[in-house]
């Protein structure tokens, strides 16, 4: 799992101010947890290439520090498909004519009845993250319940649209019984763009 120390991880920069239902102050707070994420990421690599270099590889402090390095890395990326796919005054709206909304279509008989599934795994107890994925085999699209960063990923699988509904993504505007309310306004802000391109291939999540 260990990366080369030459090339860390950069922090990304989001332009998200004035997003519908979702405040700047809350941005602002978890862009400062995105943040640690890069800077853990970062830091636990170097340690785990020290531990290689010293012959600890396989110890029992190797394995922990790699096991943390999957929830540090997947928080780091994930957060990246979160805020890269959101944009102020987006619409929201996934066209059924487009290259998307045919495969939504396809995959769950019409947009609705995907937006529901998808709003009602992300309504589910707990924290985590909902995203939509294709299977680039079969060109179908399937929502995921993510637990914590680094369970339930999808191996192989693309991210198309990624929510984060950790409590911290919208405390701050809702209480925490309202977030069928911080769902609608992700979906509000949803940049269906990036969305068709992730789709197509034609945009890829850049490294830092």
């Amino acid at each position: 799992m260990a990366l080369l120390t030459q090339n860390p991880y950069k922090q990304r920069s989001f332009d998200l101010s004035g997003l519908t239902g979702i405040s700047d102050h809350t941005l602002e707070i978890h862009f400062g947890l995105y943040a640690g994420y890069v800077k853990n990421t970062n830091t636990l690599n170097e340690q785990l290439v020290e531990m290689m270099g010293q012959g600890k590889a396989g110890s029992p402090a190797y394995a922990e520090l790699t096991r943390r390095m999957g929830f540090e890395y997947n928080g780091m990326v994930l957060h990246e498909y979160y805020f890269g796919n959101m944009k102020p005054q987006a619409g929201g709206e996934v066209s059924s004519s487009s290259s998307l909304g045919r495969a939504i279509g396809e995959s769950f008989g019409d947009i609705e009845t995907w937006k529901k599934d998808f709003t009602a795994i992300g309504g589910m107890r707990g924290v985590g993250w909902t995203v939509m994925y294709l299977d680039p085999d079969t060109g179908r699209l399937s929502n995921h319940w993510i637990t914590l960063h680094e369970d339930g990923n999808i191996a192989g699988f693309r991210p198309i649209i990624v929510m984060d509904v950790w409590e911290h993504a919208f405390l701050l505007d809702y209480k925490p019984a309202e977030r069928p309310k911080y769902i609608e306004s992700f979906l509000a802000n949803l940049d269906v763009d990036t969305a068709e391109a992730r789709f197509t291939g034609a945009a890829d999540r850049p490294v830092g």
